[in-house]
C-alpha cells in the first residue's frame, strides 16, 4: 500500500506540472474555451427561463446573442461619444504633450542613464517603434479570440458541450452531485459578475467625477477607460492611475492641483479596488485575501491579461469541485477565508 501511495504521489507530481504546461502552450484554445464557458453560464438561466416558456432553443440562442450584441452596441456608443470629445479637442494639446514629455523623459534619462535620440521628440520616437505592426497584430489576435469565444459560446448554449454532463462523466460521477455542483458554480459566477460590474462602475464614475472636478479633459473617456480596465485584476488600477497621472501632468500645471488630482484618483482606486472589492469578493466566495492574490499572480503568469480576468472564477470553480470530495476538503478549507 505504501509503495502504491508513493507511486501515485510521484505520478501526481509529474502530471500536474505537465497539465499546467499544456494549458500555457495551448492557451490560444483554452483561454477562449474557458472564457466562453463563463459567458455561457451567465446566460444559461435566461435559456432555461425561455425553455419553460416553450421557446425553441434556436430562437433562445438568437435572443441571447442579440442581448450580447445590444450590450456591445451600448459600449460602442460610449466609445464613440468619448472619441468625439477627443477628436474635437484643441490640437495644441498634442504640441503641449510633446514638450512636456520631452522634459519628463530627458529628466529620466539623466537620472537613470538611458539614451534617447535628441533629434526627434520622445512622442515621435515611441510612435515610430513598430507601433503600426504591433497594433495590427494585436487587432488580429483580438479578433481571432473574439470569434473563437463566440463559436464556443454558441456550442455551450446549444448544449453541444454540456457543462453538467461533463462534470458528471469526468469528475463527480454522480448525477445529483454534479447537478448541485453545477448550480453552485453558476450561482457564484453570477455573484462574481455582479460584484465586479458594480465595483468597476463605481470606479469609473469616481474617476470621471475626479476629472470633472479638477477640470481634466475627456472625463467620459477616462471614466469609461477606468470601468473597462478595472476588469483586469490588480493591473487595471495601476494602469489607470499611471496613464491618467501622465495625462494630467501634460494638461495641468505642476502645482498642488495636480498633486490633489493624483491623490484623488489613487484614493478611488484604493477604496474600490484594494479595499471594497477584496472584501466583497472574499465574502461572496469565501476566499481569503492571500488565495486571491496568489491565484491572480498564477493565472496572470499562465495566461496573461485573460488569466487576470478569469482568475477568481477559475479559483471558485476549483474550490467548489474540491468541496465535493472528503479527501480534498482540506485543500478547499485552505482556500477559504475562515482557514
Amino acid at each position: 500500500m505504501d509503495k502504491l501511495r508513493t507511486t501515485n504521489i510521484l505520478l501526481l507530481v509529474i502530471v500536474i506540472p505537465l497539465i499546467f504546461y499544456l494549458l500555457k502552450i495551448l492557451s490560444f484554445i483554452f483561454v477562449p474555451l474557458v472564457f466562453s464557458m463563463f459567458i455561457a453560464l451567465l446566460f444559461l438561466p435566461i435559456m432555461r427561463w425561455l425553455g419553460k416558456k416553450n421557446v425553441p432553443k434556436f430562437i433562445s440562442i438568437v435572443i441571447v446573442v442579440l442581448l450580447i450584441i445590444g450590450g456591445l452596441k451600448i459600449g460602442v456608443e460610449l466609445i464613440q461619444l468619448s472619441s468625439k470629445q477627443i477628436l474635437n479637442s484643441d490640437t495644441e494639446f498634442f504640441s503641449k504633450a510633446e514638450v512636456k514629455l520631452d522634459s519628463l523623459f530627458h529628466l529620466a534619462q539623466e537620472t537613470f542613464g538611458f539614451k534617447l535620440d535628441d533629434k526627434e521628440s520622445v512622442l515621435k520616437q515611441f510612435l515610430a517603434k513598430d507601433s503600426l505592426g504591433n497594433t495590427i497584430n494585436f487587432i488580429q489576435r483580438t479578433l481571432t479570440m473574439i470569434l473563437m469565444i463566440i463559436f464556443f459560446v454558441v456550442l455551450w448554449l446549444a448544449e453541444s458541450i454540456n457543462i453538467q454532463k461533463v462534470l458528471n462523466s469526468t469528475i463527480l460521477k454522480q448525477r445529483h452531485t454534479s447537478l448541485k455542483t453545477f448550480f453552485k458554480i453558476e450561482k457564484d459566477l453570477i455573484k462574481f459578475i455582479k460584484v465586479k460590474f458594480f465595483v468597476s462602475l463605481a470606479t469609473g464614475i469616481g474617476t470621471g467625477l475626479a476629472c470633472l472636478f479638477f477640470d481634466v479633459s475627456f472625463p467620459i473617456f477616462w471614466g469609461l477607460f477606468a470601468f473597462v480596465i478595472n476588469f483586469v485584476q490588480m493591473v487595471g488600477s495601476i494602469i489607470t492611475v499611471v496613464l491618467l497621472s501622465i495625462f494630467a501632468f501634460i494638461e495641468l500645471d505642476p502645482t498642488s492641483t495636480l498633486l490633489f488630482f493624483i491623490i484623488s484618483i489613487t484614493s478611488v482606486q484604493v477604496l474600490f479596488g484594494s479595499i471594497l472589492e477584496p472584501i466583497f469578493m472574499g465574502k461572496s466566495f469565501s476566499l481569503n485575501v492571500i488565495t486571491v492574490l496568489v491565484m491572480l499572480m498564477f493565472w496572470g503568469f499562465l495566461w496573461g491579461v485573460p488569466g487576470l480576468i478569469m482568475a477568481i472564477p477559475i479559483t471558485v470553480f476549483i474550490k467548489i469541485i474540491l468541496d465535493q470530495f472528503p479527501s480534498t476538503k482540506v485543500l478547499s478549507d485552505i482556500l477559504s477565508r475562515n482557514s
